[in-house]
């Protein structure tokens, strides 16, 4: 069976195309300057920004690409609770993309009382009523996504925020090449034969393990991750180096496949630190002695934030072409609609 009957049986929502056209998001977000009218330069010294599941990651995300120019702290909140330091000089962005995430409206309720500065990110919801009740700037997302699938809004918009706030400097040319990068790849992974139906093919029937670096790739593992739990209904690992070669790295010295069926994805760049490079070099050889497979993802593109945003697309096809290859709709997340139904 080709991939595209297997896409025409497996995915009844059409995720294929949103993926296509992907880079849609880009030009939704970035050329909408009306909503970003009302940011000047705020007086802030650290930055939270609160949200979970695909709204977390783009704030993570964001953290990784500004690596060397964030010159304020910026963490991601995934808690019901807003950090204690919080206070009127710290930037809170409040992102959902549904606008009913429970934890982040907790976040919300506890980020006016302490009269932080606030910007809310949603495409609706009780996050838009709460805004619009106290006169909080709202960004208004497009709707129709599943949230997971919405990572283009998500993080352009965040991306976007911070440049009409002269928080960092101007990222226009480089979002114009990411944007017209994901229209090339769309065409390129939508193909009937593609790099990333081909790694996926080599994950059925293991257990992804995926290592990446801190600090500069550490979201994208952590996407890697989350995505191949979503979209294609496995269990997958992330860990990130040099943390892993201090506690994770002693457990392949006992591997035994019997007991685990693995494959390990590194995520490669040239940015890293040399120490870093060896680290990934050395942790290879000693599971590839175990008998595990190693798949490599890195990006060619010269520039780093270019080069993360591009492993970010791939693995969204990757993980696609998985859940559709195992016979798995990408689209449904029941467990997921249960914890929420059972929680209220």
């Amino acid at each position: 069976m080709q991939i595209s009957e297997f896409v025409k049986k497996y995915d009844p929502q059409n995720q294929f195309e949103v993926l296509v056209n992907t880079y849609r998001q880009i030009e939704s977000v970035w050329d909408n300057y009306k909503q970003y009218k009302l940011f000047g330069k705020a007086d802030v010294n650290k930055i939270i920004i609160s949200g979970l599941g695909g709204s977390a990651i783009s704030a993570d995300l964001l953290r990784n690409y500004l690596k060397d120019d964030l010159k304020l702290p910026l963490i991601t909140d995934r808690d019901y609770l807003l950090p204690e330091f919080a206070d009127k000089k710290t930037l809170v962005i409040i992102s959902s993309y549904s606008g009913n995430t429970e934890e982040t409206i907790s976040v919300f309720k506890q980020a006016i009382k302490k009269n932080c500065n606030i910007i809310a990110v949603a495409s609706s919801g009780k996050i838009s009523e709460i805004a619009l009740k106290h006169k909080i700037p709202i960004i208004t997302l497009q709707p129709g996504f599943q949230p997971r699938y919405a990572l283009g809004l998500s993080f352009f918009t965040l991306l976007k925020v911070l440049q009409s706030m002269k928080i960092i400097s101007n990222e226009n040319k480089n979002v114009e090449l990411i944007k017209k990068l994901w229209k090339k790849n769309g065409k390129l992974f939508s193909g009937e034969k593609n790099s990333a139906a081909t790694i996926a093919e080599k994950l059925i029937g293991f257990v992804p393990i995926i290592y990446s670096a801190e600090g500069s790739t550490s979201a994208v593992g952590y996407r890697f991750k989350s995505q191949l739990n979503e979209n294609s209904k496995v269990h997958a690992f992330h860990n990130s180096i040099p943390e892993m070669n201090h506690n994770e790295i002693i457990g392949w010295e006992t591997f035994r496949e019997k007991n685990l069926r693995a494959k390990v994805i590194v995520i490669l760049d040239s940015s890293y630190h040399p120490q870093v490079i060896k680290r990934f070099k050395i942790v290879t050889e000693l599971i590839q002695k175990s008998g595990v497979e190693v798949i490599e993802l890195k990006s060619n593109q010269k520039n780093f934030k270019v080069r993360i945003l591009d492993l970010i697309y791939l693995i969204d096809w990757i993980t696609y072409y998985l859940a559709v290859l195992r016979g798995f709709d990408p689209s449904e997340i029941d467990y997921i609609h249960e914890l929420k139904n059972r929680l209220v």
